[in-house]
């Protein structure tokens, strides 16, 4: 163990939570810049459906991990980890405060607590095979497969169900034989948003969304990429791409991604507080909460 140990802040909150928001503000005041944890805004042309800084936002406080890759090009977990560290280190070496914010639990505590996952790329035809059987039917399977994933997945996260049993396919060993973990030589503090009114808070930005442009965005990256392209299955991006097929109105979009998004964020608020236990913020005055907790922490 190394005698000094950089210091790390991370900012962590479901969806809608105001992270972005509250994240300028924190390293506005410490004079510092912010790495983006999330599994979308590292995609380009993706700007509107993951609610993804502006540009204006951007130009104010220096974010890194946003726009580092093609839509079509998926990036797993083990790959963002390696970028994102790398990133972190050089921050670190520069003498900046690091300072991680994101909702992407999986990705994040790949960062923060070390994880090392197998690096499987995607296998098209064995998703396909998988996402025609259904979710009950997969769960079924990663039971028998994989039961000690189960545990550690939710019944309803279906793409991690799927990932798991990708693993096991291509390998021949259960996912959660394959996980270990050896966490960095930092010193962190983990810090929580939530939100009393985070429901209405989704809803509100579900509304923004569709009447800023995610039809048109979804249009640009099915102009692109393809109607097939697999990220469109994101929440939001989905329920677009059914109204341009005239398969739902928007008001039934607005509505449907309202009440997947909060599906979202109850898993989220789950994961953080079974997995990542952080220092939740007092809603009252979050910006002052925030300096107080990170200035003792500093010292």
């Amino acid at each position: 163990m190394s005698s000094f140990q950089p210091h790390v802040i991370v900012l962590i909150g479901p969806t809608a939570s105001g992270k972005t928001e509250l994240a300028i503000q924190i390293a506005d005041y410490f004079k510092t810049r912010i790495h983006n944890i999330d599994s979308r805004q590292i995609y380009k042309s993706m700007d509107i459906g993951t609610a993804k800084p502006s540009k204006d936002q951007q130009k104010q406080i220096k974010h890194f991990l946003i726009d580092i890759e093609e839509p079509i090009k998926l990036i797993n977990v083990k790959q963002f980890q390696e970028i994102a560290q790398k990133s972190i280190n050089s921050e670190i070496k520069q003498n900046y405060l690091p300072f991680l914010v994101g909702g992407s639990g999986l990705y994040m505590n790949s960062i923060i607590k070390g994880f090392f996952v197998p690096d499987i790329p995607p296998q098209n035809n064995l998703r396909g095979q998988l996402e025609e059987l259904g979710q009950r039917e997969c769960w079924e399977l990663l039971k028998q497969c994989d039961p000690v994933s189960t545990k550690k997945i939710n019944f309803a996260d279906h793409i991690r169900t799927i990932r798991a049993l990708e693993v096991f396919y291509v390998t021949g060993r259960p996912l959660s034989t394959q996980i270990v973990q050896k966490p960095p030589e930092w010193r962190i503090l983990e810090l929580g948003l939530d939100r009393v009114n985070l429901k209405e808070r989704i809803l509100k930005r579900t509304k923004t969304m569709f009447s800023s442009g995610i039809i048109e965005e979804t249009k640009h990256l099915i102009s692109q990429y393809g109607s097939d392209l697999p990220i469109l299955k994101t929440i939001g991006y989905g329920e677009a791409k059914n109204v341009i097929k005239n398969h739902l109105t928007i008001d039934q979009a607005i509505d449907l991604t309202t009440t997947k998004t909060i599906q979202f964020a109850k898993r989220q608020k789950t994961w953080f507080r079974n997995k990542n236990n952080p220092i939740w913020l007092n809603n009252k005055n979050l910006l002052k909460d925030a300096i107080i907790r990170i200035e003792s922490f500093l010292g």
